[in-house]
């Protein structure tokens, strides 16, 4: 499946972009461990947080569908998961198998997991290492560093103190997941803030944390079920700010974001390169996430530095920061960011290569690269890699291009922004994106 993309020159409109993928996985695996029914409202319907649903229901979750995002999960309690009878297949999905493997070293079966080719080739070590060291067997290809893998969990698990090298969500995510049955407190500290959503919705559902910058404590206590409103997801919403940046005649809202601190990296890089967002307060979800109204209009960013404590913020933003970098006036420099190389494919690399497809010249370095501003994109035929953000990147790219963009291999975006393509139309007043074999 390819995107064929034209350029346009103007770009108008309000939009709401689905769930966040993020809260979406944890609001699953949290109604599936608590006792009674959670509600949820805006889940992600893609297919990564899909995987997820089908994981709980081969634990004997009951799992229904009451319309569009709306699920009603019927909780088991910390103790009432059972066996599956198959593998569980995680697909694209790194959250899905890295969470998953959290909770399943509380539990006292076997699981067998595995996942698609791309997820395959993942690391999964800097999870299985702290899980490991809390009693769960965890055995698969590259020692235990790769799906497919068996995981037998510890009963109960132990408590630990765990200093991760990495600032990691899913790392922290998976010891707290694991920890919600544990022999006692459980406490992981990180170099660098890392996204908080799981520790937020604990709270929601009424687990004890002590909490500071880059420390988390947590306590085991049964869950309560709770209502949950997934908001829209920034790491969408980011591909439709970027366009709305750089298309001269533009003006986007996108309403019901999610921006939570540790996710609004995008949002600070952009007001450092002089690009006009606004974030017009709507509440919370609910359960302690903060949403907004997000407005971009085009204008003429410039560049910046991206490094350090940014970079957890805005990870999986930076294909579509990329896009941008090479359009402002003046240098970018993205550093400290080596985690790209790890992700649905190796994103430093991709955007060096495919966006020189493209014309535009970039410097690959071990942990970033250096993009140089007042660059052209040139229409061109390029390839996602089967990794949804870089299907998407150059999607946006294609839409400043000087003729038509092929992006191939897009059936990807499907996993995070299956409206990505109607949504981008519904701005542009017509079909920008076509879809086809």
């Amino acid at each position: 499946m390819n995107f064929r993309v034209r350029p346009v020159t103007r770009l108008s409109g309000t939009v709401e972009v689905p769930g966040d993928k993020s809260i979406s996985h944890r609001a699953a695996l949290l109604g599936a461990l608590a006792d009674g029914v959670t509600e949820v409202q805006g889940y992600l319907e893609g297919e990564d947080c899909l995987r997820t649903l089908t994981a709980i229901q081969m634990m004997g979750v009951d799992v229904t569908r009451k319309g569009p995002g709306h699920y009603r999960i019927a909780g088991v309690g910390r103790n009432g998961l059972t066996e599956p009878a198959d593998v569980v297949d995680c697909g694209n999905s790194g959250t899905t198998a890295r969470l998953l493997m959290g909770l399943l070293a509380g539990q006292p079966f076997w699981t067998l997991m595995t996942g698609d080719e791309s997820l395959r080739r993942r690391p999964m070590k800097r999870v299985v290492e702290p899980l490991s060291r809390m009693g769960a067997t965890i055995v698969g290809r590259a020692d235990g560093g790769r799906l497919p893998l068996a995981v037998r969990g510890a009963n109960p698990p132990r408590a630990i103190t765990y200093d991760s090298p990495v600032a990691s969500a899913q790392v922290k995510s998976a010891i707290l997941l694991a920890g919600l049955r544990a022999d006692g407190s459980v406490t992981v500290t990180e170099p660098a803030p890392s996204r908080d959503h799981s520790e937020v919705m604990l709270s929601a559902f009424g687990v004890p944390l002590e909490r500071s910058e880059r420390r988390v404590t947590l306590h085991p206590a049964p869950l309560r079920a709770t209502s949950v409103q997934v908001p829209g997801d920034i790491s969408s919403a980011a591909f439709l700010l970027v366009a709305g940046a750089l298309v001269r005649e533009a003006r986007v809202t996108i309403t019901g974001v999610g921006v939570n601190p540790t996710r609004t990296g995008l949002l600070d890089v952009m007001a450092a390169m002089r690009v006009g967002v606004t974030a017009a307060p709507a509440g919370g979800s609910g359960t302690g996430e903060r949403m907004a109204a997000l407005t971009v209009e085009g204008g003429e960013p410039v560049g910046t530095t991206v490094a350090g404590a940014f970079i957890p913020r805005l990870i999986d933003e930076v294909p579509a920061l990329a896009v941008l970098a090479a359009a402002a006036r003046g240098t970018t420099e993205i550093r400290d960011a080596a985690e790209l190389r790890v992700k649905e494919s190796d994103r430093i690399a991709a955007v060096k290569r495919e966006l020189g497809k493209m014309g535009v010249r970039a410097e690959e370095r071990p942990d970033g690269m250096l993009i140089p501003g007042g660059q052209r994109f040139h229409g061109a035929h390029v390839a996602s890699g089967g990794d949804h953000r870089m299907a998407m990147a150059l999607a946006v790219a294609g839409l400043v291009a000087d003729g038509e963009t092929v992006v191939e291999d897009v059936a990807c975006v499907q996993t995070s922004f299956p409206t990505f393509v109607d949504l981008i139309n519904t701005l542009a007043g017509g079909p920008a994106i076509t879809v086809g074999a």
